[in-house]
């Protein structure tokens, strides 16, 4: 029987002022894949179910504390002193708390929960490590702090500015996340001094402290330099957008999903696609889409917060914005527009069409220039189609409307009764018929433009 693994407590660092960014945004709030950088790294890290959470922030806290809900304390450092410092400003939240301590950043947001939980086994190895740290080797080892280590052991750990040519020569690199016991974290901290070239106090330092009291540290390597890559400006956001993206349209294409031109292709953190799909060139997911199997979605698409049933085909150039639901074989075709509203089995609405807040039902044909008319500057209101329903071309349904089973709209109505079952509805002028006064027209015109040349 193994032992229940300890509590744990993250720490995540925000407290960078992001000013490569150039944004009113807080850096760690910026999307990747419409989703913030922050929150993809706290659900890998969720997944380790810990007790405790604390987000370390500088200037925007309001932006943090709105984005978190409460799901995470707050700590302020001011001023910023470095990282070390950083953690320090934890202490108040994690006061008493003597489990596992994951030390995090929320500008690098790509950490695997397998690299994190690699970390927290490594920490309770035989050799009862103080430290874990977790390493990379990248191409260009560029201005990261090395770690010097042996056979998995950390000797020392010096930041890039302070290393000699030797230990620059070095290809371990620091990401920066640790793995410390709570018990002891802060007491290494308070051990840290800044006589450094940046003058400030460094995180890589209680490694060295560690060492000097004899203890054991460790270092895990990832095999994937991507994992932890850190965001700082708006190329290197483009950067990771592009990598994650790129897995995206693997794992899709994997699981059974046809994409014509992948890397015209976008995919939302949450998008769910079933087997048998086919997505044609430039389609854009936002988040909340879920695709069932046998779904065709044509070239140039939007779609944002829909749900897509079996055998359902949508576009080319459609829109489907959130609260967009088409049941199984329904249509949607080019340039339609679809939001909040349900197409149910089989109903289709082929082109040049407006549905808002509508009910549209089994088997209903909606016509082209149709539009259900549902807000009036105040209030939403909503149209209910019946099943089998036909809606003439360049139809206006102006809400609230109910329009009955097999019922008929013809042609050029605006409709803002309802209509019952089988009823044809015509809301159309008089036509006005003036025999020969086009022909007179025109030969008043050209003798007209004849005189003035």
């Amino acid at each position: 029987m193994t032992d229940a693994p300890a509590p744990l407590a993250l720490v995540v660092l925000a407290a960078g002022k992001g000013t490569r960014m150039k944004s009113d945004l807080h850096k760690v709030l910026h999307p990747i894949a419409g989703r913030p950088m922050l929150m993809h790294l706290l659900a890998s890290a969720d997944a380790l179910e810990p007790a405790r959470k604390v987000v370390v922030v500088g200037a925007g806290r309001e932006q943090l504390e709105k984005a978190l809900g409460g799901t995470a304390d707050l700590a302020v450092q001011d001023p910023q002193l470095g990282t070390g410092h950083a953690v320090q400003q934890a202490e108040g939240a994690l006061a008493g708390f003597a489990g596992d301590v994951l030390i995090l950043y929320g500008d690098v947001p790509f950490v695997r929960t397998e690299t994190m939980r690699a970390m927290l086994e490594r920490l309770h190895g035989d050799d009862n490590p103080a430290v874990v740290v977790l390493g990379f080797e990248p191409e260009d080892a560029l201005q990261y702090g090395r770690v010097i280590a042996e056979n998995g052991v950390v000797t020392k750990m010096v930041e890039h500015k302070d290393a000699t040519e030797a230990e620059r020569a070095c290809r371990l690199c620091n990401s920066g996340l640790m793995a410390v016991r709570g018990s002891e974290l802060f007491a290494l901290l308070a051990r840290v001094g800044n006589d450094n070239a940046q003058g400030e106090y460094y995180l890589t330092d209680i490694v060295n402290v560690a060492n000097g009291d004899g203890r054991v540290c460790a270092v895990v390597v990832t095999d994937d330099a991507d994992e932890v890559a850190g965001i700082n400006s708006r190329a290197e956001l483009a950067e990771a957008e592009a990598r994650w993206q790129k897995k995206r349209r693997l794992q899709a294409m994997a699981d059974g999903a046809s994409l014509v031109a992948p890397e015209t292709v976008w995919f939302a953190w949450d998008t769910v696609l079933g087997r048998d799909v086919t997505v044609e060139q430039n389609v854009v997911f936002g988040p909340g889409v879920t695709v069932a199997d046998n779904v065709v979605i044509h070239a140039f698409c939007h779609i944002e917060g829909a749900r897509l049933e079996p055998g359902v085909s949508v576009g080319p150039f459609a829109r489907l914005r959130p609260g967009a639901v088409l049941e199984e074989k329904a249509r949607v075709g080019n340039f339609v527009e679809v939001k909040n509203a349900v197409l149910h089995a089989g109903a289709k609405a082929n082109h040049l069409t407006y549905l808002g807040d509508a009910d549209v039902g089994a088997g209903a044909n909606i016509g082209a220039g149709t539009i259900t008319c549902n807000y009036d500057g105040y209030f939403k209101y909503r149209t209910v189609i019946g099943e089998r329903a036909f809606i003439g071309s360049n139809s206006a349904l102006i809400a609230p409307v109910k329009i009955g089973a097999d019922a008929i709209v013809a042609a050029g109505s605006a409709v803002s009764r309802d209509v019952a079952d089988g009823e044809l509805r015509l809301v159309r002028g008089e036509q006005l018929v003036k025999p020969g006064w086009a022909d007179r027209f025109h030969d008043a015109m050209k003798k007209k433009k004849a005189e003035r040349k």
